[in-house]
């Protein structure tokens, strides 16, 4: 069955089959080959109990959030703000993309969103200016990666959703990491551009007038950053709840700056639509497949399978990190999580870890696909907005913020108070 499950799941990905499709696919075959429970008589109610949460309806309104701030221009605002505050550090405009991005992921909660669009503000000033492409490119790429990390993350949401865990712990224990990881980030661009200056680039000089002035830009991003999570945390309203508040929030803040209009209006629901659907399909999907998973033996085979082998739990833990870095190589974030949510998630808590915090290693490992070729999509993001280069320099440039990444799950499970002393306190 285990054989079955990885084999036929790799075998319909590399058929460019939609990612929801083979979920229902995968649990179709199961179901056929393994499972005692007749799928079909039940699907309509296993589908309905799975897309019938109020969580879920967080996930499209997150989206439309991100959409809104996209398209309204708010993005070139937040970046030249940012750019005033931290481009004097060694890497110049490289840590602005960072910084940008890790306040566009405090809001939008996409990471493929997150880069695309401090990519498309960020690159043209690279060019012009001189920038090395590769460690621009890369910086870029990896600080979109922190769009699942920092909250509010639509990829928490999910992962709260499959594995019942709290929501807003979630999101606490994915704040600190985040920052963490993101100044980590700046910390490596600092070391590298000293080492090598001409990888930074000019740098650029500004006064303490600019700076305070272009805090007026930054003000509205903190403010909705602070209302969706502090009412959250203060239990005024549900993640469902404040993710609607923000969404109101995002139009009043694009009239304020006369952005509002009937075609960036259509155009973010239409994009929100498109990829709320995405979601929403591999979602239910995966609880589907969860449920076949469950009532065929697989997940207790694998269980088993992991216990006759004698490893202790660390080292069991190394393993199933070892896999999410192979798996990493060729499927995409979310297919990646809800495709072994239902596996590796029990075995984890079986092995007594918690499962909040191994949700948090999780989303490092994840993110770490979204810079691996060859299925990396930041990649293809910031590759898409260059106007020259090769594709091969955005992969070269992403290897120390990959390095970085892989210190931080270091750092996790050494000290794992680091994504649990937040939520423990809750």
């Amino acid at each position: 069955m285990i054989l079955f499950t990885s084999t036929g799941l790799l075998a319909l990905l590399a058929l460019s089959i939609p990612v929801g499709i083979v979920l229902f696919l995968l649990a179709f075959g199961i179901d056929l080959f393994f499972s005692p429970f007749p799928l079909m008589r039940g699907l309509g109610q296993i589908v309905w109990s799975s897309s019938n949460s109020a969580t879920l309806i967080a996930i499209p309104f997150f989206v439309l959030l991100g959409e809104i701030l996209v398209r309204s221009g708010i993005a070139r605002r937040t970046y030249a703000a940012l750019e005033a505050w931290v481009s004097w550090l060694p890497g110049g405009l490289i840590h602005a993309n960072i910084a940008t991005a890790t306040l566009f992921s405090a809001t939008s909660g996409s990471s493929v969103a997150t880069a695309a669009t401090v990519a498309s503000v960020a690159m043209p000033q690279a060019e012009r200016l001189g920038y090395d492409q590769r460690l621009f490119s890369g910086a870029i790429a990896a600080g979109g990666t922190l769009g699942i990390m920092i909250p509010p993350s639509i990829n928490l949401i999910v992962y709260g959703f499959l594995t019942e865990t709290s929501i807003p712990k979630l999101f606490l224990a994915g704040l600190v990491p985040g920052l963490l990881l993101a100044l980590m980030f700046m910390a490596a661009t600092a070391g590298i551009c000293s080492i090598w200056p001409k990888l930074g680039g000019p740098g650029s000089k500004t006064t303490w007038a600019r700076r305070l002035n272009g805090l007026w830009d930054l003000i509205p991003l903190f403010g909705l950053f602070g209302v969706i999570v502090g009412s959250i945390y203060a239990g005024l309203a549900t993640p469902t709840e404040a993710a609607a508040i923000g969404v109101a929030m995002a139009f009043l803040i694009a009239a304020f700056h006369r952005s509002l209009t009937l075609t960036m209006i259509l155009d973010s629901l239409r994009g929100a639509v498109r990829t709320s659907s995405m979601i929403m399909l591999v979602v239910i999907g995966a609880y589907v497949l969860n449920f076949v998973l469950t009532a065929s033996g697989v997940s207790a085979a694998l269980q088993s399978f992991l216990s006759n082998l004698g490893l202790s739990a660390f080292s069991t833990l190394l393993v199933i990190i070892l896999m999410y870095l192979i798996l990493g190589f060729f499927i995409e974030t979310l297919s990646l999580m809800v495709a072994t949510i239902p596996i590796v998630v029990p075995i984890i808590v079986e092995l007594g870890y918690d499962k909040l915090w191994f949700g948090i290693l999780m989303i490092i490992l994840v993110e770490m696909a979204l810079i691996t070729p060859p299925v990396g999509l930041n990649l293809y993001v910031v590759q898409a907005v260059r106007t020259k280069g090769r594709f091969i320099d955005v992969m070269v440039g992403v290897i120390p913020y990959a390095l970085v990444m892989l210190f931080m799950v270091a750092l996790l499970i050494a000290f794992p108070s680091i994504a649990l002393f937040l939520p423990e306190g809750l």
